[in-house]
C-alpha cells in the first residue's frame, strides 16, 4: 500500500536537517532535530521550511534559541550555537517544493483561512471522494457468494437447496 504525499516524507528536502542527531537529554535519550522541535510543540516540516528560508545566521540563532528552550537540556551556551550551526548546514539552500496535500488538506486549510468549519466544508465532498467499486471488488463479492452457497449445500442432508421435509413413501399398513 502506498502512503498518502503528505506521509510519505521519504522525499522530504529536510530530512537530512530533521533526523540530524542532538544528542542525549538529561535523561539519556537520544534527540533529533524532528523530536525536539515536537517537544517544543512546533510542526516540524514547517518550521524547518521557516529556517531555510532564513539567511544561516539567523537560521542558526534561531535553532539555538529553540535548543536552549528544551526543558532540562544539557548543553552549555556555546555547544548549543556549535550544534545549530552544524544542523542549519544540513538545511537545503533556496526554495523547496511544498509536500503536495490531498483535496481534502487544500480544503482544511482553505476553510482555515476563510474562518469556518472543516467539517461542514468536508460533508459535502465526502460522498465525492469515496474510493469506487471496480471489478476487481465485484468479482470478490461474486466469489463469496458462490462460496458461501457451496457451504450451504454442504450442511443440507441431501445435498440440494428443496425442502428438507419431503415425504417417506406411504408404506402400505397391514389389514389385521
Amino acid at each position: 500500500m502506498t502512503l498518502r504525499p503528505e506521509y510519505s516524507l521519504g522525499h522530504s528536502a529536510y530530512n537530512d536537517f530533521l533526523f540530524g542527531p542532538l544528542g542525549s537529554d538529561a535523561s539519556g535519550i537520544d534527540l533529533t532535530v524532528l523530536s525536539a522541535l515536537t517537544r517544543l510543540d512546533l510542526d516540524p516540516w514547517q518550521e524547518a521550511a521557516r529556517l531555510a528560508a532564513l539567511p544561516r545566521e539567523e537560521a542558526v540563532e534561531a535553532l539555538a534559541r529553540h535548543i536552549a528552550r528544551l526543558p532540562g537540556h544539557p548543553w552549555t551556551a556555546i555547544e548549543v550555537v556549535k550544534m545549530a550551526a552544524r544542523l542549519i548546514a544540513l538545511l537545503p539552500k533556496g526554495a523547496v517544493a511544498a509536500i503536495p496535500q490531498t483535496r481534502e488538506m487544500r480544503e482544511a486549510a482553505r476553510a482555515a483561512a476563510a474562518g469556518t468549519s472543516w467539517s461542514s466544508t468536508s460533508a459535502s465532498t465526502s460522498a465525492s471522494t469515496r474510493p469506487r467499486a471496480g471489478l476487481s471488488t465485484w468479482l470478490a463479492w461474486a466469489a463469496l457468494a458462490v462460496a458461501l452457497c457451496v457451504l450451504i449445500l454442504q450442511f443440507m442432508p441431501d445435498g440440494t437447496l428443496g425442502s428438507s421435509d419431503r415425504r417417506s413413501p406411504e408404506r402400505p399398513t397391514r389389514a389385521a
